[in-house]
């Protein structure tokens, strides 16, 4: 089966450039979200015993892929995975680390070369993409995700069929440095005017007053797109009075060097770094950064706000999603994941990196008498998903290398405006 895939990503990747809005495209709604209608049946409780006794008798090896870089997130699935491979005999698991920014081109690559894991651990905007391609296998009824939150069940649904199962949510806020804002005289900003300029009075010789992640790839678009929906604009909008007005505002951080230019070249995990290094005022980051920065400077008087809004408060709806791929040992994937969905292995991993579970009753009284988390709990509300879209990958690369030229002065707001609509237009038929 492993095999066919290779005809089939290459007849789905030269589709997926030539259609528009087809049959499992979907169109943007009001918020940025998309609007195709992607509900799972609920299966019975016999499917899901039915689902299980499959899966008893499973056997070999399991390989995972994931794209984490932070130590602590390694390994927490390290652990996860140990303490599996303990519990049974029949399957053994293994994870393999790709970077961030090869994980989908090694993805298309593995798929032609017939060198796919067996399980992965992606990133949500990208599930629906793959699912169309073919390289995800169908598990709709193997697993219950009646309690899950729609947006993370969403973005692993296609055409009504689950291909894959929410591992965790996250969410943007600003984190602040409190000594810093009090030796500048500043409160903490709760709009774009008063992020400009607590940003600029928090500026020095040796740190500027703000950054955030401006990779030109999808953790830079995830990043970017809060100032986007902030000022009333969808993701599929870019060439629109909010989506100019975004790019205006990113530009004039960086042209008064409140804001690094060398965060084009930052991940998440690099922007952490300079902050919690005192090489920053501020930044915009997620969750899961939470217990690094707990861990490692124990001493820093930092604390988090929700992100500062333009007309409307914005942030962007993160996490992952595992996927069982096709033709792989599907059985000994699917026996792994119901052990790490278990309660308790998932409140573990949820807790030890900083997520929100995606499954409701497990949220719920999560963070209890934590007021950082809270933070992130309360920022949920506001936090808005990338697609759900085959086609998003294309549509996030129009984004990011718009910001990314403006950033760099290669582009004006408007120029670079422009040429990402007549893309994302030319991608999803509007």
């Amino acid at each position: 089966m492993k095999k066919v895939l290779a005809t089939l990503m290459t007849t789905a990747l030269t589709a997926s450039l030539l259609m528009g809005c087809g049959s499992n495209a979907a169109t943007s709604g009001n918020n940025g979200e998309a609007t195709e209608e992607t509900a799972v049946s609920t299966e019975s409780a016999e499917s899901t015993e039915s689902a299980s006794a499959e899966t008893g008798s499973a056997s070999g090896d399991v390989t995972i892929w994931y794209y984490w870089e932070t130590e602590g997130h390694q390994a927490a699935l390290n652990k996860i995975i140990d303490d599996y491979n303990a519990s049974q005999e029949g399957v053994k698991v293994e994870a393999k680390y790709v970077p961030f920014a090869d994980f989908k081109k090694q993805l298309s690559i593995g798929a032609s070369a017939d060198e796919l894991p067996d399980l992965v651990i992606l990133d949500n905007p990208d599930h629906a993409s793959y699912a169309a391609m073919g390289i995800f296998a169908d598990i709709t009824g193997k697993f219950d995700v009646s309690n899950y939150y729609d947006g993370p069940v969403n973005s692993c649904t296609l055409d009504g069929k689950l291909y894959g199962v929410p591992f965790g949510s996250n969410c943007l806020c600003l984190f602040y440095n409190e000594d810093m804002l009090k030796e500048a005289g500043c409160e903490v900003p709760t709009t774009w005017d008063e992020l400009q300029d607590v940003a600029a009075k928090c500026t020095t010789d040796t740190r500027p007053g703000l950054a955030f992640c401006s990779l030109q790839n999808e953790e830079g678009t995830f990043n970017f797109l809060p100032w986007v929906w902030s000022t009333g604009s969808t993701s599929y909008e870019i060439n629109s009075d909010g989506g100019i007005k975004a790019l205006n505002f990113v530009k004039g951080l960086v042209d008064s060097g409140a804001m690094t230019k060398e965060a084009i070249n930052w991940t998440q995990g690099d922007t952490m770094n300079q902050f919690i290094s005192g090489n920053l005022a501020m930044m915009i980051n997620g969750t899961w950064q939470v217990p690094t920065m707990r861990e490692e400077v124990p001493d820093l008087n930092w604390n988090v706000a929700m992100i500062p809004q333009d007309t409307q408060q914005a942030s962007g709806l993160g996490g992952e999603n595992y996927a069982v791929i096709a033709g792989g040992n599907e059985d000994g994937a699917i026996d792994f994941l119901k052990y790490a969905t278990s309660d308790e292995t998932c409140l573990y991993m949820m807790n030890t990196m900083g997520y929100i579970s995606a499954d409701k009753t497990l949220a719920a009284g999560q963070f209890d008498g934590d007021p950082v988390y809270q933070i992130f709990v309360d920022e949920m509300e506001y936090a808005q998903a990338r697609g759900p879209l085959p086609e998003w990958p294309d549509v996030s690369d129009a984004i990011s290398l718009a910001f990314n030229e403006v950033m760099t002065g290669g582009s004006t707001p408007e120029d670079a405006a422009a040429k990402a609509q007549a893309t994302i237009d030319s991608i999803v038929g509007q």
